[in-house]
């Protein structure tokens, strides 16, 4: 990283500005064009400096009271094509493999769900305990009771 990487960096750290343009925005803050910004954020996340550029909303200001991150015991073996179709549900916004932590902790399978109600959420974690199938052997569900500050890099 160089003195423009961290400029970029600082500038984004509590996100891209909220207008229509946000990396035309910052390319004027920043007094360089939209075209190098994009470049050089491009360049450090293909460098693994930056992991990823993404909207990070509020589930709960959208109404989404219910946000629970299931656990799953599954076969080691057939995590990653588990993984792929509870992945592929389109009300689970992340899922990956975690290590377990026997005996206290058997699971290795996390998917994230949001649902506006209780009833909503159930319905989903009842459509993922179907993808799995027998393949299941334990789930448990870990529901958020506040929301944490989401923060992107911070440098110093």
């Amino acid at each position: 990283m160089d003195a423009t990487d961290r400029r970029i960096m600082h500038a984004t750290q509590a996100g891209l500005p909220l207008t229509p343009e946000p990396y035309q925005t910052l390319a004027g803050q920043l007094n360089l064009s939209t075209a190098e910004v994009m470049r050089r954020l491009m360049a450090m996340q293909d460098s693994g400096i930056i992991r990823r550029i993404g909207a990070v909303p509020n589930h709960y200001k959208l109404g989404y009271r219910f946000n629970g991150m299931t656990v799953w015991d599954v076969p080691d073996g057939q995590i990653d094509e588990l993984g792929r179709q509870v992945g592929q549900l389109p009300f689970v916004s992340h899922c990956y493999h975690r290590p377990r932590h026997l005996p206290e902790w058997p699971y290795n399978l996390f998917a994230m769900v949001h649902g506006k109600t209780q009833a909503e959420a159930d319905r989903q974690i009842r459509q993922i305990a179907d993808v799995l199938g027998n393949q299941c052997h334990g789930n448990e569900v870990l529901y958020s009771t506040k929301i944490l500050k989401k923060t992107g890099f911070r440098s110093r």
